[in-house]
């Protein structure tokens, strides 16, 4: 309220026991959104979200920014409150009614919460289910902003060059022709085998994955049908049956290396939010590192490692995490600056 300013405080005041829903909304003050819902806590932590998103959608709001809610002088548990509110979001995500509200975050101050949502979201990418649009996919749209429609989506395909084989069966009758026939249709049919492979995390393929299948379609007795366009993505695999059950344990392994990366890559964002390393750029003047880096440096410090060796600028840098100094190959040391965003706060 401190930050808003006075003019919230004055709105606030006006309102003083006229709510009827719950929550009255005020002006943005000096904060950088355009409203804000003021909730009275009453425990109902799901229900309360529930009426904020639908009360956001109502009124076309595009983007919605929640706190821990309860977590503070309520003393709820955080798990607990992930959950109500993870859920009320969910439930809000599948309805097919909702239009203007693309964006919905949450925010968290306190480091130790960060594992009881991110187990809470965990739980629920376990759960979704493959027959109908990924719970996980619509969940993610809404937390980080809405993906590019598949319709707008390059189309990428694998091409393979099929050289047909003719059999010329000659026979003393047509009935030891057919039996020939049927015979070669049976061995062909118990060497070839077809297998699907539906995942979410197809769609964030590259060219790298690419280039790896049509490497194995070249130099395999497979043909492999990327679906990029379907949800969730599919990945069909048919041949010899012994390359296809090899090629199909390549593309898991692929999904499970690319699930690894964006899993690394949410956690990081979210300890940035929190927490920023910078690393001494001149002139007085520091720069943040990249995510990734901020996150190695953050659990060296947690787990209290005496040393940590980075890369600045491409070169090669050991930093003492006591000292918060980072010398180099030549010997040369620049400072380091460790900023936690929830100071003051």
């Amino acid at each position: 309220m401190d930050a808003a300013g006075s003019q919230v405080a004055d709105e606030c005041a006006q309102y003083a026991g006229k709510y009827q829903s719950g929550f009255v909304t005020t002006q943005g003050g000096n904060l950088l959104c355009s409203k804000i819902i003021h909730l009275i806590t009453d425990n109902r932590v799901k229900s309360q979200v529930s009426e904020v998103l639908h009360e956001c959608e109502q009124r076309m709001y595009k983007s919605v920014a929640f706190p821990a809610i309860g977590t503070g002088q309520a003393g709820q548990s955080p798990a607990k409150v992930a959950d109500e509110m993870l859920d009320a979001i969910v439930e809000f995500a599948r309805q097919r009614s909702v239009q203007h509200l693309q964006t919905i975050k949450i925010v968290i101050f306190q480091t130790n919460m960060i594992t009881d949502f991110y187990e809470s979201m965990k739980k629920r990418e376990d759960s979704a289910s493959s027959t109908t649009e990924s719970l996980l996919s619509t969940f993610k749209s809404f937390f980080w902003g809405k993906k590019q429609s598949s319709e707008n989506k390059k189309s990428m395909t694998l091409e393979k060059k099929v050289y047909l084989v003719t059999f010329q069966i000659c026979g003393e009758s047509q009935e030891k022709v057919d039996a020939t026939e049927s015979w070669i249709k049976d061995l062909i049919l118990k060497e070839q085998l077809e297998n699907t492979v539906a995942d979410e995390a197809i769609e964030s393929f590259d060219g790298t994955q690419i280039a790896i299948l049509e490497d194995l379609q070249r130099t395999k007795q497979v043909t492999i049908q990327l679906e990029n366009k379907l949800s969730p993505p599919q990945i069909k695999i048919s041949g010899i049956s012994r390359d296809v059950y090899s090629i199909s344990l390549e593309v898991q392994r692929m999904i499970q290396q690319i699930k690894s990366t964006e899993e690394e890559q949410s956690k990081a964002e979210l300890l940035y939010n929190l927490v920023e390393w910078r690393y001494s750029g001149g002139n007085g003047s520091f720069v943040a590192f990249d995510k990734l880096t901020n996150t190695q440096l953050e659990h060296a410090k947690l787990f209290k490692k005496p040393y940590l060796n980075i890369k600045i600028n491409k070169k090669n840098y050991k930093v003492d995490l006591n000292t918060l100094k980072a010398t180099d190959d030549q010997g040369k040391t620049i400072n380091l600056q460790r900023l936690a965003k929830d100071e003051g706060k």
